[in-house]
């Protein structure tokens, strides 16, 4: 049934029920409503389908579970369930075709709970599943992770005599993927005797959600046929497990003039991370530019994703310029969240807390993830009371639940400003028990002000939670360096060697012309211009100490000589990385670099004068937040 719109009015009930009429005699058989009920079906004709609905009742017609079965998919195409809910449970003598198409219904709007009473229903009353009920079935038990009902069905669909059905199988792999049985999903896969591209698509979402990314691979690259699904698993599952380069080469190769399989939006919100998770912002314009070529640019999903992807490669006005292109009435929670957690990220607090608010003034209702980045926000600027009211309001004002990582961030807060008494308070104050997250937040700030005894106290709780985590062991060790408590380095570091734990190497990379550099502290010969490199850090520290630099010698903490002191710090890997950039760049160009770890105090005085000396902006973006250098100031005022 289909019309004009420009050419004509929209369809009356007149104009549509005529079919059904005749000169003399009103047709009311119940299969000459069906049939409208299911032309009506996905077209956003709810208004006519309750008109015909009316109709029918007015002449006293209680619908057949035939006809019961077309009402349901109506509404449940227009998004009214509870109306197709209220059919199914009034019909009388329901039938498979019923079920089935309200088990449909219940599944697609993630009525999980529903779907699966309906099925239970089904079988109670002797109906057997058929390849349409048990994959939408087996969806539902995917969504609420009922692993042992799953494998249940899975021996009714044996029973029905479905043990090789594609459909059922590749919907049980699924099932069992997601609930965490990766086991039993490679098994079935491995007795399925025709396998369509979904079923393979299946074990490599598994494999990656898994993190067995060779088998992945290995998978996908044996697959006899690939589509938009493959590739885009293979593309979300490296950035997902932190190999975004091998996700970058990947999407290049599906970007190619010959390649069958073209990127989709997903595809492209997949990828955007990866260029995120690199600081690779020249990759990443080229990508959103081929999404504006494509007409994939207009995603409420992709559009978020380009905002979280500039803001993470340090161009914050991209971020802006991203989300003021959403319509107001489009920008959803995930949107905002996006964009209050640049902010913080970037030092902003009160941009945070001002978009925060628009939020709420256009009747978002916030959730854990934007207190998360409103609470950090306000940590990075110091709005200690403001931090303070938003984390009472939590619970009392707009009913989110306080986790860890908000008491982690109101610990931040409060420590980074001194207040550190009150940061241990809150955490004995905690309702759960506190993690690494909130120990470390305690450790940070007492390694900030000074104060071992808090650092010492943070620290023996996180050789607890964490042993394997070696930044803890190197902070509490320069501590004691930094006061010339020698032995205690020395027994520090024999506990470390008896745990086995590696220290984290410092690193840094620079993206130049789209292609990342990478440097790693102290290096001074694996790098093909090393020469020109150290040529310009000799001459630094003469023209920084001219412009007033001093060395912080505290910073290089080892138990040597002064001068050997100030020779260390000139190779730390985010100096490199910034003298590598003014070698191979021309007067004026931003510098962005990606530190692997929390920006040192040195380094951070250091490269204020180098942005004034060479008169260039230069970003930093390290493990914590945004540093934004120029003519000789940060942009975090000196407070991070």
């Amino acid at each position: 049934m289909k019309w004009d719109h420009k050419a004509s009015p929209r369809p009356t009930m007149g104009t549509l029920l005529e079919p059904l009429f005749n000169s003399s005699q009103l047709l009311v058989q119940p299969s000459c409503y069906a049939a409208v009920f299911q032309s009506f079906t996905g077209k956003s004709l709810l208004k006519q389908g309750k008109q015909l609905h009316a109709h029918m009742l007015l002449r006293g017609l209680r619908p057949t579970a035939f006809l019961a079965a077309k009402m349901v998919a109506m509404y449940a195409s227009s998004g009214e369930i509870s109306s197709a809910s209220h059919i199914f449970y009034s019909a009388r003598d329901p039938s498979s075709l019923l079920f089935n198409s309200i088990i449909r219904a219940f599944s697609l709007y993630k009525y999980s709970e529903e779907t699966m009473h309906a099925y239970l229903r089904m079988h109670s009353l002797g109906f057997h599943g058929d390849n349409f009920t048990y994959p939408f079935v087996l969806k539902a038990i995917a969504d609420l992770y009922f692993v042992h009902f799953g494998k249940c069905i899975h021996g009714l669909s044996m029973k029905d005599g479905l043990d090789f059905d594609i459909y059922v199988a590749t919907s049980l792999i699924d099932m069992y993927v997601k609930c965490g049985e990766l086991g039993d999903a490679c098994r079935l896969f491995d007795e399925m005797p025709v396998r369509d591209v979904s079923s393979w698509n299946a074990l490599i979402s598994g494999y990656m959600r898994d993190g067995a990314v060779d088998l992945a691979r290995e998978l996908f690259n044996r697959m006899p046929l690939k589509n938009i699904v493959s590739w885009t698993s293979m593309i979300s599952g490296y950035t997902q497990n932190g190999l975004a380069a091998e996700a970058l080469q990947l999407f290049d190769e599906m970007s190619k003039e010959d390649s069958e399989v073209k990127p989709n939006w997903v595809t492209i919100m997949s990828i955007l991370p990866a260029c995120g998770y690199l600081s690779a912002l020249e990759k990443g314009r080229k990508i959103h530019s081929f999404a504006q070529e494509k007409g994939l640019d207009s995603h409420p999903s992709v559009q978020t994703a380009l905002i979280g992807m500039y803001a993470k490669c340090g161009s914050l006005a991209d971020a802006q310029w991203c989300f003021n292109g959403i319509k107001p009435n489009s920008r959803n929670l995930v949107a905002w969240n996006t964009m209050i957690t640049a902010y913080a990220s970037h030092g902003l607090g009160v941009e945070a807390v001002r978009t925060f608010e628009h939020m709420i003034q256009a009747g978002i209702h916030p959730d854990g993830v934007t207190f998360t980045g409103l609470l950090a926000g306000c940590s990075h600027s110091g709005l200690v009371d403001t931090g303070l009211r938003y984390f009472e309001s939590m619970s009392s004002v707009y009913s989110v639940e306080r986790k860890h990582e908000h008491y982690a961030c109101i610990v931040d807060l409060l420590g980074r400003a001194g207040r550190l008494v009150e940061a241990y308070e809150h955490i004995c104050r905690m309702p759960m028990q506190a993690g690494a997250s909130v120990w470390g937040s305690l450790l940070a700030a007492g390694r900030c002000h000074r104060n071992l005894e808090i650092a010492e106290l943070a620290a023996k709780k996180l050789f607890v939670l964490e042993p394997e985590n070696s930044g803890n062991y190197v902070l509490l060790s320069n501590m004691h360096a930094e006061a010339g408590m020698w032995e205690k380095v020395k027994n520090l570091r024999a506990l470390q060697k008896s745990q086995s734990v590696k220290k984290n190497p410092g690193s840094s990379w620079i993206e130049i012309n789209g292609k990342a550099h990478l440097f790693h502290g102290g290096d001074t010969a694996s790098h093909d211009q090393t020469k020109e490199i150290y040529l310009l850090l000799e001459e630094l520290p003469g023209k920084m100490k001219a412009a007033g630099y001093i060395p912080d010698t505290t910073f290089a903490l080892h138990d040597v000589s002064e001068e050997e002191k100030e020779i260390s710090l000139t190779t730390h890997s985010e100096k490199l990385a910034i003298a590598f950039g003014l070698v191979n760049t021309s007067p004026g160009t931003v510098l962005r670099v990606t530190k692997n770890l929390r920006i040192c105090g040195d380094c951070h005085t250091a490269i204020k004068f180098i942005s004034k000396i060479y008169e260039r902006e230069i970003i930093v973006r390290d493990v914590n937040r945004f540093h934004h250098f120029k003519e000789g100031s940060c942009s975090c005022g000196d407070y991070w």
